[in-house]
């Protein structure tokens, strides 16, 4: 289930898991089943946890957490994109700045999260980074029972989205209305 993720944990890759991983499929098909609305919600809340251990090492760095909120305002239809897409790009900044790449992964991770309010397929890119940053923070022999777990909350999350996103009377930005 996991070796093509051990290969490119070998080659020293940077993000080790791909739209082929083989242990994403599951995931992604029932992604590929959602409309917009509930992958914004999906990926703004499972961003969170991420978020929290980033600012656990990082308490004085804000850029991701800016990040997430400006995007949910956006999907609120309370602010434009240029500015929650330049909140996304100080997102992925912060990865670049730090020399941690547990943590840049999950700033990536976060950054994606943020994304998907733009496009869909941004959502996948939140647990290839932060998958990324659960191997690397428990090592080659020690990850895939954290990793198995973290694809479980996903999945998880994802189907209590699935029933509950139009269900709570949000605001939605007009083009999350369609």
């Amino acid at each position: 289930m996991f070796s093509d993720v051990e290969i490119k944990l070998k080659k020293r890759n940077k993000i080790l898991f791909s739209r082929d991983s083989k242990c994403l499929q599951e995931l992604i098909k029932l992604i590929q089943l959602q409309n917009h609305r509930t992958l914004v919600m999906w990926a703004l809340d499972c961003a969170r946890p991420p978020l929290e251990q980033f600012e656990a090492k990082y308490p004085n760095e804000r850029r991701p957490r800016t990040c997430l909120e400006l995007c949910e305002a956006w999907a609120r239809g309370k602010i434009k994109m240029p500015i929650a897409k330049q909140a996304i790009l100080d997102s992925h900044t912060v990865a670049k700045e730090i020399n941690d790449s547990v943590c840049g992964a999950l700033c990536h991770a976060v950054g994606h999260a943020g994304a998907t309010v733009h496009v869909e397929t941004h959502a996948l890119g939140l647990p290839m980074y932060e998958l990324t940053a659960i191997v690397l923070k428990y090592g080659k022999d020690n990850f895939t029972k954290p990793v198995s777990e973290k694809l479980d909350y996903y999945y998880n999350r994802l189907l209590y989205w699935q029933e509950n996103t139009d269900k709570l009377g949000l605001d939605w930005a007009d083009f999350l209305k369609v």
